[in-house]
């Protein structure tokens, strides 16, 4: 091999690792609209480039998955991967478990993983395939990006600071705004704080922590808004919440903490707990993890323990118990969808990708998941794994879902 053809290799090694460093920031978040420009850019140049694209989620979803495996369910993968490659191999890139048997469906997505990963490799090597015709899921749905970190505060006065999407949260204390990691949100903005109102509001597809004067923690989810005085002077710490949030609530027997909402109130001294109120959800829902917590809807009343939930339809409270994983799936990254009703579950989705779902009349409203899939993943990923689920299929067409019933059902 001359100069010129080794250049020209340490050049196409070059691009491959930029481009490489690029997925990766934008698989976990980082990666700046002009970098997420390039990208874009670059996948719709060749066929060849967005194979390359495909190949790389895989590999990076394997050595992410790969990591929260133990010892035995590790020798149990590198087994079944080993037997997997002496047989036929797949192209199809791999698939988030959704099963009720969390385990081995996990090992069989991690199995397919290690299959693409090995094309990958044979894909570096500079072999192109002639044969193309495999179904390739990432060009049947448009790239559409997991939500990220981010929201909003509006001041009594009206003035909207938008808050930093490379921080995780902000602490709101006297005269002062500033990130989890110490640094001045908005140097302006402190100089006009006053004992007024703040709002702080997420859109579809964003998620904040925000730490209340009192030092009670808010985790907001995606389409949500929480209103609190900027001191909390007055008997009673009163916010009001729309949407969805988890609290970590401030001990402090003489402010009891009031959560306020549409159609009920919640009355705490010390507790954690998640409230769910969605205009298009059934109910209002209270989960409560520790303390304990009292609801009210007009002339009725109701006391929850640890692991229960109260339920408000229509100004009536169920008592149920909670599956805890279900509520704070959203908290911990993740789609919790065992026993999960379909819909249900795209409407989390629907939320978080900043979608619209439209359903065929042939979809049924009875249908159940299993299992759980990650929100870090871009929405093909997650339609998919719905689709190995239920007997459904998906077509994606800008910003809506189009649900339709599988025709072999």
């Amino acid at each position: 091999m001359n100069k010129c053809e080794l250049n020209k290799m340490d050049e196409m090694l070059e691009q491959e690792f930029y481009i490489s460093t690029l997925i990766t920031a934008s698989l976990n978040g980082s990666l700046d609209p002009a970098g997420d420009e390039e990208l874009q850019a670059w996948k719709k140049s060749s066929p060849e480039n967005l194979e390359f694209y495909d190949r790389l989620i895989a590999q990076e979803y394997f050595m992410q998955e790969f990591k929260n495996f133990n010892e035995v369910e590790t020798d149990t993968i590198w087994e079944l991967t080993s037997s997997g490659l002496k047989g036929s191999l797949t192209t199809e890139a791999p698939l988030a478990a959704v099963s009720p048997i969390k385990l081995w469906f996990r090992i069989a997505g991690l199995v397919a993983a290690v299959t693409t990963l090995a094309l990958c490799i044979y894909f570096f090597s500079g072999i192109r395939r002639a044969d193309h015709s495999t179904i390739d899921y990432a060009k049947q749905y448009p790239y559409i990006k997991p939500g990220r970190n981010g929201a909003t505060i509006t001041l009594g006065n009206g003035k909207v600071i938008k808050l930093s999407d490379l921080q995780t949260g902000v602490v709101i204390g006297n005269n002062r705004l500033a990130y989890a990691d110490g640094s001045t949100v908005n140097a302006e903005a402190e100089s006009k704080l006053k004992d007024e109102m703040l709002t702080a509001t997420t859109a579809k597809g964003q998620t904040y922590i925000f730490t209340l004067p009192d030092g009670t923690k808010v985790w907001l989810n995606a389409d949500s808004k929480i209103s609190f005085a900027q001191f909390f002077t007055n008997k009673t710490r009163k916010v009001f919440l729309e949407g969805e949030a988890y609290f970590e609530v401030a001990k402090d027997k003489l402010h009891p903490f009031v959560v306020m909402g549409k159609e009920q109130q919640i009355e705490v001294l010390g507790t954690h707990f998640n409230v769910n109120s969605y205009k298009d959800e059934p109910g209002i829902a209270t989960t409560l993890l520790e303390g304990s917590v009292k609801i009210k809807v007009g002339d009725e009343q109701k006391i929850i323990r640890p692991g229960e939930q109260a339920i408000n339809r229509f100004g009536r409270i169920d008592v149920r118990e909670a599956d805890l994983s279900s509520v704070l799936d959203w908290k911990n990254g993740d789609f919790y969808l065992n026993h999960v009703e379909f819909k249900t579950a795209m409407r989390k989705i629907a939320r978080w990708y900043d979608m619209e779902v439209i359903y065929d009349a042939s979809v049924p409203d009875n249908m159940e998941l299993g299992g759980w899939v990650s929100r870090s993943y871009q929405l093909s990923t997650v339609l998919k794994s719905v689709e190995s689920a239920v007997s459904v299929t998906f077509r994606v067409e800008g910003r809506k879902i189009f649900v339709l019933r599988k025709l072999n059902d």
